[in-house]
C-alpha cells in the first residue's frame, strides 16, 4: 500500500498571511487567559498582606515581569483589533485578498504601537 502526503505537506506548505494572523488570533486568546491567571495572582497577594502584594510587585517590576506585562497586552492590542477587522468581514466587507493583507499587516502594526503606548503610558 502506498502512502500519500500530508494535505498541506508542512516541509512544502507556505504559510499564508491570512493563515498566520488566523492562528495568532487564536494563540492570543490563549495568552489573554494566561494574563488573567497573572492578573488574578496579583488580585489574591493583595488579599494576602502586605508581603505578599510586595513579592508580586518585585516580580512584575523585574524584566520578566514587564516581558509578561508587554506581552498581555500585545496579546489584547492584537486580539482586540483583529476581532474589530472580522466584525468588518462579518457585515461582508474587505474579502478580496488586496485587502485582507493590507488590514493584516495594518492589525500587527497598530496593535504593536498600542501595546507600547499602554505599557510607556502606566510603566515608565
Amino acid at each position: 500500500m502506498r502512502e500519500r502526503p500530508l494535505s498541506p505537506h508542512l516541509q512544502i506548505y507556505r504559510p499564508q498571511i491570512t493563515s498566520v494572523l488566523s492562528i495568532l488570533h487564536r494563540i492570543t486568546g490563549i495568552a489573554l487567559a494566561g494574563g488573567l491567571v497573572l492578573l488574578l495572582v496579583g488580585l489574591l497577594s493583595m488579599a494576602m498582606g502586605f508581603d505578599a502584594y510586595d513579592c508580586f510587585q518585585r516580580f512584575i517590576q523585574s524584566i520578566w515581569g514587564k516581558i509578561m506585562l508587554f506581552g498581555w497586552a500585545w496579546a489584547m492590542s492584537y486580539h482586540l483589533f483583529n476581532g474589530i477587522r472580522h466584525l468588518f468581514w462579518d457585515m461582508g466587507y474587505g474579502f478580496d485578498m488586496e485587502t485582507v493583507r493590507a488590514s493584516g499587516k495594518g492589525v500587527a502594526v497598530i496593535s504593536a504601537l498600542f501595546a507600547m503606548l499602554v505599557i510607556v503610558y502606566n510603566f515608565i
